[in-house]
């Protein structure tokens, strides 16, 4: 069983843990595309300000935050669509939102989709859902059950991880600042990268 349904791991656990899995899509066409996950967010529940299930909210639009460990829950923002993995329980409404991949299979569709190369094909988390074909229809989906899946078997290892603050959270008190980001130091698909990239792009 993939840690994504064990809810013996926290929230900031798994939000680590992730670093270096492989996101994989399947379209209709039977087309591949994955990434490794290089950057993730953690949002802990009915505490969290910054978290859509702050103080209990439950309505039909995040009704997949209060499913099982290994639920996908998506949502639009603007024109964005944003990919998060629920990590407790219908009690603990809680979830990890995957900001970034470096990709892996799949490239030259992935640039087809986004219409542009390089880094700016997957370096935040509205970009890799466009390139990799990810749609609201996954929203509810399990986490291992296609298309759209992530493998915590065939991963790679990061050399470090960098914890900071989560992006885009503005006025919600100590958790705009709170240490909730977690990245693949030296991996130029992070969102933001500031810095040269590592040599072996943050990788064991």
């Amino acid at each position: 069983m993939t840690f994504l349904k064990d809810t013996d791991k926290t929230t900031k656990e798994v939000a680590e843990s992730l670093l270096g899995c492989l996101l994989v899509t399947e379209d209709e066409s039977g087309r591949r595309t994955s990434g490794w996950i290089v950057e993730t967010e953690a949002y802990l529940g009915v505490l969290d300000q910054a978290c859509h299930t702050f103080k209990g909210r439950r309505t039909p639009k995040v009704e997949s935050m209060f499913q099982q460990a290994g639920t996908l829950y998506l949502y639009q923002m603007h024109t964005h669509k944003l990919l998060n993995v629920v990590t407790r329980n219908e009690a603990e409404p809680e979830a990890v939102l995957i900001r970034a991949v470096e990709p892996y299979e799949g490239i030259d569709l992935m640039e087809k989709r986004r219409q542009k190369t390089g880094l700016e094909i997957t370096n935040g988390p509205g970009k890799l859902t466009k390139a990799m074909g990810i749609t609201m229809e996954a929203d509810g989906s399990c986490v291992d059950v296609p298309p759209v899946c992530i493998d915590t078997h065939m991963r790679k290892r990061p050399s470090a991880v960098d914890l900071s603050s989560r992006i885009g959270v503005p006025g919600k008190g100590e958790w705009t600042e709170a240490l909730l980001r977690y990245t693949v130091k030296g991996n130029p698909y992070v969102s933001r990268k500031r810095g040269k990239p590592a040599v072996t792009n943050g990788w064991v």
